[in-house]
C-alpha cells in the first residue's frame, strides 16, 4: 500500500471510458436502463419459479432461478459503481473498496463458471440418464450443488486477492479502467511483484479451462446421445434447450477469452474495456432472454401468474 517515497496509497482513480461529458451522459442513461432491465428480467424469472409449483419442482428451473439471482449480484458488483463514476467528475475509489470490488466481482464470476458447469451436468443427466435423473437431481441435490458453486466461487480467488492486497504500490494511483481489474492494479505495484501475476494467471486458467472442458465434454456427450437412433425422448425439445444453454456459455466464455487476445499497443485498454462491458453488463441482460424467450414452460407459467393476478383483482373489484 506504500508509494516509493514512503507515503501510503489510500485511494485509486478510475479513468473510466475516457469520453467527453456528453458521451458520459449518454452512457449513463444507457447503462442505467440496461441495469434496470437486467434486474427486472431476473426478478421475473425468480418470481415465476417461486410461485409456480410446476417449475419449482424441476431441477433445471431451480438452477435457473438461482442463476438469475447470481446474475443480479454479478451485475450489481460493477454497474452501480460505473454509473456513479459516469455521473461524477473523478472516479475516486478507496484502496480497500477497490480490492473489495475486485474480490467480489471475480468471486461472482468464478461462481458463474461453476454454475454453468452445474447446468451442463443437469442437462447431461436429464438426457443421458433419464431414468436415474429424478433421484440424482432431487431438489435437495440441486440446492446442495448451488451452495457448492457459491462456496467454491468465493474461495477460489482468496489467495490471489490476499497476495495482491499486500503488495507495495509505487504509483501513480490511476487505473485506466472503469473497475478494479487485476491487470491494471498489478501495473501500479512496485517491483518485484513476486509470484502475484503468475498466481493470478494460474488460478484464472485452471478455473476457466477446467470448467470449459467439463461443459464441452458434457454437451458433446449429450449431442452424441441425441443423434443416436435409439434415443426415446423428445429430440427436438432437447436440442432446443441445450442450444440456448450453449449460446449463454459461448457468450460468457467467448468474452472472457477475448481478454486474452486483446492486441498490444495503445488500443489494448480500450479493447479490454469493451470486452469487460460485454461480460459485466451485456451478457447478464441477454441471458434471461436467451433462456426464456422461446421456453414454453416459462411462458405458460407467466400466463398462469398473470391470469391469477387478474382473477384476484376482479374479486377485489367485486368485493
Amino acid at each position: 500500500m506504500d508509494w516509493a517515497n514512503g507515503t501510503a496509497i489510500e485511494e485509486f482513480i478510475l479513468l473510466g471510458f475516457g469520453v467527453d461529458q456528453q458521451k458520459r451522459f449518454l452512457l449513463l442513461i444507457f447503462f442505467t436502463i440496461l441495469y434496470i432491465l437486467t434486474l427486472t428480467e431476473n426478478i421475473i424469472i425468480i418470481t415465476l419459479v417461486l410461485l409456480d409449483a410446476h417449475l419449482a419442482q424441476q431441477p433445471m428451473y431451480i438452477l435457473l432461478s438461482n442463476f438469475s439471482w447470481l446474475e443480479m449480484c454479478y451485475v450489481t458488483a460493477t454497474v452501480p459503481r460505473m454509473l456513479f463514476d459516469l455521473g461524477s467528475p473523478r472516479g475516486i475509489i478507496s484502496f480497500s473498496a477497490c480490492f473489495l470490488q475486485f474480490y467480489v466481482f471475480f468471486s461472482l464470476g468464478s461462481t458463474e463458471c461453476f454454475f454453468l458447469s452445474t447446468m451442463a451436468l443437469d442437462r447431461y443427466l436429464a438426457i443421458c440418464h433419464p431414468l436415474r435423473y429424478p433421484q440424482i437431481m432431487s431438489p435437495n441435490s440441486c440446492y446442495t450443488l448451488v451452495a457448492t458453486c457459491w462456496v467454491l466461487g468465493f474461495l477460489w480467488y482468496l489467495i490471489p486477492v490476499f497476495w495482491m492486497f499486500n503488495l507495495s504500490f509505487c504509483g501513480p494511483n490511476i487505473i485506466d479502467h472503469f473497475l478494479c481489474d487485476p491487470g491494471p492494479i498489478l501495473s501500479l505495484a512496485c517491483p518485484p511483484l513476486g509470484n502475484a501475476p503468475y498466481l493470478c494467471q494460474v488460478f484464472m486458467n485452471v478455473l476457466v479451462l477446467g470448467n470449459v472442458f467439463f461443459v464441452v465434454l458434457s454437451y458433446s456427450t449429450v449431442i452424441l446421445t441425441l443423434t443416436k437412433a435409439s434415443y426415446q425422448g423428445n429430440r427436438r425439445k432437447a436440442f432446443s434447450t441445450i442450444s440456448f444453454h450453449l449460446v449463454v456459455v459461448t457468450l460468457f466464455y467467448g468474452s472472457v477469452g477475448g481478454m486474452y487476445v486483446a492486441p498490444e499497443g495503445e488500443s489494448q485498454s480500450e479493447v479490454t474495456k469493451a470486452v469487460t462491458v460485454f461480460y459485466t453488463a451485456i451478457t447478464p441482460f441477454l441471458n434471461p432472454l436467451i433462456y426464456c424467450l422461446r421456453n414454453n414452460q416459462v411462458k405458460e407459467a407467466l400466463g398462469r401468474l398473470l391470469r391469477r393476478k387478474v382473477r384476484i383483482l376482479r374479486r377485489k373489484e367485486r368485493g
